[in-house]
């Protein structure tokens, strides 16, 4: 049970954190693939990281049952740490993408066949998945620390 924890944590996170590299390449190489890169983000994030969190959180669920450790910091945590990275994944992380797919298109398309020029509401929203993007990875790096060292 332990090792299918370990493997939801891998399956849910480990594309998550590829994303700054794969969205600097393709708007430095390709522009116009940016809305199929968002596309990629939140298809990811609804499928493997939504799926990888309820496997993360029932497997969870029987070890800390299984070894009587309700109690310990280090549960809770993990407990706390499962609910804000599904609130923040459902609420913000899919919406937004969702939303920053819509107006890459629609930059793209403004450009014709010139020169892409995003604008101002398609950067905002950028900056938005990349700051709750970093706050979810270091959320994810620190439980993942607090489940190491745990007594």
């Amino acid at each position: 049970m332990l090792a299918l924890h370990v493997i939801a944590v891998v399956v849910a996170f480990g594309a998550t954190f590829v994303y700054p590299l794969m969205f600097a390449i393709g708007a430095r190489r390709d522009p116009r693939s940016l809305p199929v890169l968002h596309r990629v983000e939140y298809t990811i994030e609804r499928t493997l990281t939504n799926f990888g969190l309820l496997v993360v959180l029932g497997a969870g669920i029987f070890l800390a049952s299984d070894d009587h450790l309700w109690s310990e910091f280090f549960v809770q945590w993990g407990l706390g740490a499962v609910v804000v990275i599904g609130g923040l994944v459902g609420a913000v992380m899919i919406p937004t993408a969702k939303r920053a797919e819509l107006l890459a298109a629609r930059d793209i398309e403004a450009a014709g066949g010139g020169e892409i020029v995003m604008s101002q509401e398609y950067r905002a929203l950028v900056r938005r998945l990349g700051s709750v993007g970093s706050l979810l990875s270091a959320l994810v790096v620190v439980t993942i620390a607090i489940m190491v060292i745990k007594p």
